[in-house]
């Protein structure tokens, strides 16, 4: 159905892939794997024809309908929701005109093939704005409840991008392209979409760091790797493709070692046959010969032959060592992941108790709050994961509780000792033209400790010197965690802090978070996270918070 043919992407000064090849046929479920900036999003593009390949080509069925979702939606902001959503369905009785318009033309002259594409598209269209089938992917995506005359302006985030999934569905693609469709989505949304992705007989290919969700939805794994630039293949879905990579790595270390070995055992045989050598030229050196002794001389001759044979020996062996040193046969060591190593001897010590919420009620105007009568603790060390629906007031709540916004009733009682840090979604309290450097310097004596204490959060190199702007999303992440852990912050109050981050950014940011020793609230919609993060789980909804352990 849709091919790629040896696809190679290369700009001036860099080159993403080569000779990437692989089908998406009907029913396949691919998931597309990678760190951020190995060439992911371009594939896509260059697969849904908005950018040309710099070498190869993409095979495709005539009339083939592709469905792409792009990062960053931003519709047009004067338009209304309704109007949005009226260019994919389009005009219902205007539709049925043109259907049998096409259909009488078409059997007048049933040969044109332009004729029976324009029939094949309207049909399709026709289907795809039926009633039933836009109200069911609009109430999935909780777009069903907002008034159609609603500016696009006034869009959250979260709605633009279900906006944007539910246009793509309502084309009925043949072949879903879809780059990180599970941002700014809620657990509800994930499973709505998880489940209409395995009712479908379309190809799909995904691009997502939601690690459970490709468990839920793909068969198979497309692996970029930046190192290689190059595309491999695993079956299955991401937990078995990453059982599969440990098994491979755990191969190529064990076939390292036993390289690293033979060499060691090809360097001392040739060192050993180099010392023969001299060893015996320079018994046939101290031979000396006295008169015409020409049987004495005879045997000298034969020693620095004897001599030369070896070092010629010893020779050879140093070229075959050299050959295979520089030959494909050569087993490559197995790219380590780099590892967070944080020492918190500095952070303070948390009381008995963290925080105590006694009826409290939160929001912004007394008389509609987004939550009330809450009675909730925090106890050192709880890794606590608030989720529920967008917009059920976890921000909210965690604003409220970082004292940002006063609570509109009730008490909240903060421990003597604590120290809040806060992280919002958009590391917007970042100053992006300091450097990482700059941003911690103040809370150290000199650099050279705020250099090393960066290098424990995997800033390092030349990156504490970059302007914070030109860091990665899971850079600043781990920069503003780093920063808040520096400050001597011992309760840390995170919304979204993975949202952007690719899949090994998160494992290193959870890793950091492991290390942690103070209590954590963090507003997360990544189920994998909250499965091997949280041991508290406040589940946000219709005006309440639920508590499960």
């Amino acid at each position: 159905m849709l091919t790629a043919h040896y696809l190679n992407k290369s700009y001036e000064l860099q080159t993403l892939f080569e000779a990437v090849s692989f089908s998406l046929n009907p029913g396949d479920r691919i998931g597309l794997v990678g760190p951020n900036g190995c060439g992911k999003t371009t594939l896509l593009r260059i697969l849904a024809g908005l950018e040309n390949p710099s070498g190869g080509s993409v095979g495709h069925d005539l009339g083939l309908r592709i469905g792409y979702l792009p990062q960053g939606f931003e519709p047009d902001p004067q338009m209304s929701l309704g109007a949005i959503l009226g260019q994919v369905t389009g005009d219902g009785e205007t539709l049925d005109a043109q259907l049998a318009e096409v259909a009488a033309a078409l059997v007048a002259d049933p040969g044109d093939l332009q004729l029976g594409t324009a029939y094949d598209d309207l049909l399709n269209r026709v289907q795809s704005a039926d009633p039933g089938r836009v109200a069911e992917i609009l109430a999935g995506l909780g777009l069903a409840g907002i008034d159609p005359a609603l500016p696009a302006s006034r869009l959250s985030g979260g709605q633009k991008t279900r906006l944007s999934i539910a246009m793509v569905l309502l084309t009925d693609p043949q072949v879903l392209l879809l780059d990180e469709p599970t941002n700014h989505l809620d657990i509800g949304m994930l499973e709505w979409l998880e489940d209409w992705l395995s009712h479908q007989t379309c190809g799909v290919l995904i691009v997502s760091h939601d690690r459970t969700f490709l468990d839920r939805t793909v068969t198979r794994i497309l692996e970029m790797d930046p190192h290689q630039k190059s595309v491999r293949e695993y079956p299955g879905n991401y937990t078995d493709y990453l059982v599969q990579r440990e098994t491979e790595i755990e191969k190529q270390w064990a076939a390292y070692a036993d390289q690293r070995q033979e060499i060691q055992r090809m360097r001392q045989d040739i060192a050993r046959v180099k010392a023969q050598a001299a060893f015996t030229e320079r018994q046939a050196s101290s031979i000396r010969i006295g008169g015409p002794d020409m049987k004495l001389k005879g045997y000298k001759d034969y020693q620095h032959g004897i001599a030369k044979k070896v070092a010629k020996k010893a020779k050879a062996r140093e070229k075959r060592l050299e050959r295979y040193l520089e030959s494909d046969e050569r087993v490559e060591s197995p790219n380590r992941s780099p590892q967070i190593r944080i020492q918190f001897g500095e952070t303070p010590h948390l009381g008995q108790s963290v925080l105590a919420l006694d009826d409290v009620s939160v929001g912004y105007s007394p008389g509609v709050p987004l939550l009330q009568r809450l009675n909730l603790q925090v106890q050192p060390g709880r890794r606590i994961v608030l989720t529920g629906p967008n917009g059920a007031g976890k921000t909210t709540l965690l604003r409220t509780l970082a004292g940002d916004l006063p609570p509109l009733c009730g008490r909240i009682q903060v421990g003597p000792t604590v120290r809040f840090g806060m992280m919002d979604q958009e590391q917007s309290s970042l100053n992006l033209e300091l450097t990482a450097l700059e941003t911690v310097l103040p809370t150290f004596p000199n650099e050279t400790r705020a250099r090393n204490f960066l290098a424990s959060f995997l800033i390092n190199g030349d990156e504490p010197l970059k302007p914070v702007g030109l860091l990665s999303h899971g850079q600043r992440a781990r920069l503003m965690l780093a920063r808040l852990v520096a400050q001597g912050c011992n309760c840390l109050l995170l919304d979204e802090p993975i949202n952007h981050l690719d899949i090994p950014s998160r494992t290193q940011f959870e890793q950091a978070l492991d290390q942690f020793p103070g209590a954590i609230l963090a507003v997360i919609h990544d189920r994998y996270f909250i499965e091997r993060f949280a041991d508290e789980v406040w589940w946000v909804q219709d005006g309440g918070v639920r508590v499960e352990w």
